[in-house]
């Protein structure tokens, strides 16, 4: 029996998730299958991919297919790297301490990798966020600036209307005496 290893779809029409599962390579797409080993969702950021490492090593060892996608996803949670360490080992190139340890060494750097990302797009975040706070302050001062400038404009307008009715009275006083 041929197997593969790909993913079903499920979901709502522009929203789907896709289980990951190992079936016949005769069964329809969304039908029986032999097991699910994983699932994984595109439509969060970054897409979350929840995968049983063993079972997916386990299938791919005896001989399972994955489709392309799946292909990438298992290359890209290590199952194909360690599936090719283990070839080694079996040929005697490496002991299995040492498969595992270039296996630790490849997960460090790939974590060291994805935590220089997360750090990076922090850093842009708080960036923008500085950059759009200087900005509204600048527009805030500006916008008190020409409050300031049309108060003090009223301001010696009432006084020069003020100044001139003073002036006015004290004309029309003077008038009459």
């Amino acid at each position: 029996m041929a197997t593969k290893i790909r993913l079903q779809r499920h979901g709502r029409k522009g929203y789907a998730y896709y289980p990951i599962v190992v079936a016949d390579s005769r069964a329809p797409r969304d039908g029986r299958f032999i097991e699910r080993i994983g699932s994984y969702n595109p439509n969060t950021n970054p897409a979350t991919i929840s995968l049983d490492f063993d079972r997916a090593l386990y299938w791919v060892e005896v001989g399972a297919q994955p489709t392309d996608t799946v292909r990438s996803i298992l290359s890209k949670e290590g199952v194909m790297l360690m599936k090719h360490l283990r070839g080694g080992v079996k040929k005697g190139a490496f002991t299995q301490e040492d498969a595992q340890r270039r296996f630790n060494a490849w997960k460090e750097g790939r974590a060291k990798v994805a935590n220089a990302f997360e750090a990076k797009k922090a850093a842009d975040k708080a960036a923008d966020k500085k950059a759009r706070m200087e900005a509204e302050a600048e527009k805030n001062r500006i916008k008190g600036e020409s409050v300031a400038k049309k108060k003090a404009e009223k301001l010696a307008a009432e006084e020069a209307a003020a100044k001139a009715a003073l002036e006015a009275e004290v004309a029309q006083t003077e008038a009459a005496e």
